[in-house]
């Protein structure tokens, strides 16, 4: 498995960045398709770590995990990638024409139609093969996150842009730059030129997750706890690591993350291994809400919720409400007073 290498950082002075440079590939090789073979169906959801969920249109549940993707019908779990993959996946999207992109550790990232895979490589273009995050910007392009850069998808051909390590998150704002989040520095693309993100002169370091909420604030979060930029000033919120972020329809601001008694048992990095290791442990850390009326204070209001299953990874509010999470053991539910796990007894 790769490490992920340091890059970049964030706003106050743009500094251009002459090493992130596009590349164009084109002329993919033949498409490889396999044909969906029999899943596994089970009342059980994953029991390894849990990187990311989403929701589809049809409001199914989707979770990637080490030991697959689970796509979950309010009843039961199908495990879609059985026989297909044994890879360890981290990341997933819905695209808008209603395929699936599933991201894997070392085995590219594969497209799922609802019958057949497609397998993405670097044999057909990609930037490396540990896909660690997946996004769809406004023109419909399919931006990959891997350990080697970003990889943007046309639906014909990749166009990759040379960094010195892995990207964690991708985003377009809503004046059309991307962010990019890494465990080095943080970047923004204007589409012509890359620009490292200053604070005070310093870039923000390890990175690990970045949204725009509706109201136009960009949160990031990781090794320097949690922060948001206003488009003018960055505010800190906590110095604890932040893992992931996630704004829910109340405007409430949903974070994982250490918690303040913890020790600084931070991973350097987000594979099997790190997450295996120390951070495993009970109580280190919590699934925070930030209240939306208070978001603005200097001591903004914070509920802080428990789960004991170590690291959580990926937030999601479903349709009904329900608050979604993954953890190193699995995925949980809370609905606002418990917390239910769907590991097998």
């Amino acid at each position: 498995m790769k490490s992920y290498s340091q890059i970049y950082a964030l706003f106050l002075m743009l500094v251009f960045c002459t090493s992130c440079r596009g590349q164009f590939k084109t002329g993919l090789q033949k498409e490889s398709i396999q044909s969906e073979t029999k899943n596994i169906i089970a009342f059980a959801g994953p029991n390894n770590i849990t990187r990311n969920i989403i929701q589809d249109i049809r409001g199914n549940i989707w979770i990637a995990a080490f030991d697959g993707i689970f796509r979950y019908d309010g009843k039961s779990f199908t495990c879609i990638t059985h026989k297909v993959s044994s890879s360890h996946f981290f990341s997933l999207l819905e695209d808008r024409k209603g395929k699936f992109w599933f991201g894997s550790i070392g085995s590219g990232v594969y497209c799922y139609n609802g019958k057949s895979f497609r397998n993405f490589t670097t044999k057909e273009g990609l930037a490396g093969n540990d896909v660690t995050c997946i996004y769809e910007d406004k023109t419909g392009n399919i931006w990959f996150g891997t350990g080697n850069g970003p990889s943007c998808y046309d639906g014909k051909s990749f166009r990759n842009f040379t960094m010195n390590g892995g990207v964690n998150a991708i985003i377009e704002n809503k004046t059309g730059k991307f962010w990019f989040a890494t465990t080095g520095d943080t970047f923004f693309y204007d589409g012509k030129s890359f620009a490292v993100s200053l604070h005070d002169g310093k870039p923000f370091k390890n990175v690990r997750t970045i949204i725009e909420d509706k109201k136009g604030n960009i949160w990031l979060g990781g090794k320097d706890g949690l922060w948001r930029y206003d488009g003018s000033t960055f505010t800190n919120i906590t110095r604890n690591f932040v893992g992931s972020i996630y704004e829910d329809r109340k405007g409430n601001i949903w974070t994982g993350s250490k918690s303040a008694n913890s020790q600084d048992l931070t991973p350097s990095r987000f594979d099997d291994k790190s997450l295996l290791g120390s951070v495993n442990a009970d109580n280190l850390w919590v699934l925070s809400r930030y209240d939306e009326k208070f978001l603005s204070n200097k001591t903004p209001i914070i509920t802080e919720i428990k789960p004991e299953e170590g690291m959580i990874c990926g937030i999601l509010e479903a349709d009904d409400g329900r608050i979604w999470f993954g953890t190193s053991n699995g995925v949980h539910r809370y609905d606002g007073i418990t917390i239910t796990d769907f590991k097998d007894k």
